[in-house]
């Protein structure tokens, strides 16, 4: 019983990390943009303003600055490791050829279950010089939030506990619940269940952070520009049937789901040795 009650008590603190920091990220972001396009929209002040609030939030996280006695545990917490190129381009690849398949299953899902899409901001009008440094921004905020987050500060304190597959496991569940605002749809959050797994597993097979960060920034551009705008005009195939578009989102996910289960392989072979049986004891006292 004691055994079960300090492995929930570790679930929890890990959650609570997790979602606190994602949503302090969020949104300052989101007061931000919202205040610059209402005011200024010909000005992109908001995106500076944000870009240095994310310097501030990594570093603190990292164990900069305030109070000294917590720099360390801050530090191991987010794990910001440097890794070889070798490993972090086989953590790319696998990480590009997941989000590919994601994306696919995404749409694909889109056609077999009547499902809201996700709001996008309409940036119709706005001029250019807004709308590209905001899209930017849009897909940093998110990756360097929810990896520190979840990747971070929570899986971290999961492999104190559990073991890396479960850990990652743990993680993913925590991201996807924290996308329930973007609707409560089981094949939304499988999705987000999924992604949480390709970049839990990037963190844990690296010990670092840090390469899964370029992929969760291409994933977001990916979603914000080719998919979530046309979600809306999908059709449903038990209403207008199977046409040569989603034939080829299926492919895309038949195809590259075993090309990112393979790259997978080789990055864990590449990081063998680095992986303790459970996490590094990253005690905050």
């Amino acid at each position: 019983m004691r055994a079960i009650y300090r492995k929930s008590l570790r679930v929890i603190r890990s959650a609570i990390l997790a979602f606190l920091i994602t949503a302090v990220g969020t949104a300052v972001w989101g007061v931000l943009i919202t205040v610059n396009l209402r005011t200024s929209p010909e000005i992109p002040w908001s995106v500076g303003i944000m870009a240095a609030v994310l310097w501030a939030m990594w570093n603190y996280l990292g164990g900069k600055w305030w109070p000294r006695s917590t720099s360390e545990a801050r530090r191991r917490y987010l794990r910001a490791k440097r890794v070889p190129f070798r490993t972090f381009a086989w953590a790319f690849l696998a990480g590009a050829f997941s989000i590919v398949a994601l994306a696919g299953l995404w749409i694909v899902s889109f056609r077999l279950v009547r499902m809201a899409p996700n709001a996008v901001p309409a940036m119709a009008g706005y001029p250019w010089l807004t709308v590209v440094p905001v899209l930017i921004m849009a897909s940093l905020v998110a990756p360097f939030c929810e990896e520190a987050a979840f990747r971070g500060y929570c899986q971290v304190c999961l492999e104190c506990e559990f073991r890396l597959p479960v850990a990652v496991l743990l993680s993913s569940v925590l991201f996807a619940l924290a996308h329930l605002t973007h609707g409560v749809f089981l094949a939304k959050l499988f999705v987000y269940f999924l992604a949480g797994v390709v970049f839990g597993a990037t963190a844990g097979l690296t010990q670092s952070t840090l390469p899964a960060i370029p992929v969760h920034i291409a994933a977001d551009l990916t979603f914000f520009v080719l998919v979530w705008p046309h979600d809306a005009a999908r059709h449903l195939v038990s209403e207008d049937g199977a046409d040569w578009a989603f034939w080829i989102h299926l492919a895309q996910i038949v195809l590259f789901a075993p090309l990112a289960v393979l790259a997978f392989r080789r990055l864990a072979k590449e990081t063998e040795g680095l992986r303790p049986a459970r996490g590094i004891p990253v005690s905050p006292n």
